[in-house]
């Protein structure tokens, strides 16, 4: 099976520091949705791994998190994409869950759940957290420099083997050549 996973918020869709907290504020970065269709019709299964710490803060609800989601499945599939499943945490730092990145457990909890081991699978992100719970999975950390991606890039200490593109589309045509 061929699996790829991706963070949401600056990877698939514009991030704000405010958070994405309704459905009017998620906004696809241009060539992103084209990206993961690309990777349905190579077969890829398309999974997100997302913090959503919005929820635990109280500024948002499940509710509408679903909506968000809704509407991101929906744009997906004007462009002939889908999103083969969505994996959050929804607590807060102070939680000091296992879920929340760069933890590793939901990126666990997609290897349970599929039956597959993550070694090797890519993980794209914008943050450090995100590359960071690729590689405690052993799975290929890809930054793009879309969202935080740039910042992220600047700070540096990034995982050993981490692969960098401007941005989603460009990390998907890499990968599919």
């Amino acid at each position: 099976m061929k699996l790829i996973i991706l963070d949401r918020d600056g990877v698939i869709n514009h991030d704000s520091a405010s958070y994405i907290k309704s459905p009017d504020e998620w906004k696809p970065i241009p060539g992103s949705l084209e990206a993961i269709a690309l990777l349905n019709q190579a077969g890829y299964r398309v999974l997100v791994a997302t913090n959503q710490s919005g929820i635990g803060r109280g500024l948002f609800e499940m509710a509408t998190l679903n909506e968000i989601h809704n509407k991101m499945h929906r744009a997906l599939g004007l462009v002939g994409g889908r999103v083969d499943g969505i994996f959050y945490c929804p607590h807060t730092q102070d939680a000091d869950c296992s879920c929340r990145k760069p933890k590793p457990g939901l990126l666990e909890e997609i290897s349970r759940r599929f039956g597959v081991s993550l070694d090797g699978i890519p993980v794209i992100g914008d943050a450090l957290r995100d590359l960071q719970a690729a590689a405690a999975v052993g799975a290929q950390p890809i930054l793009v420099l879309t969202g935080k991606g740039k910042k992220t890039r600047k700070d540096g200490d990034l995982p050993e083997n981490t692969i960098t593109h401007d941005d989603l589309a460009a990390a998907v045509h890499s990968l599919l050549q």
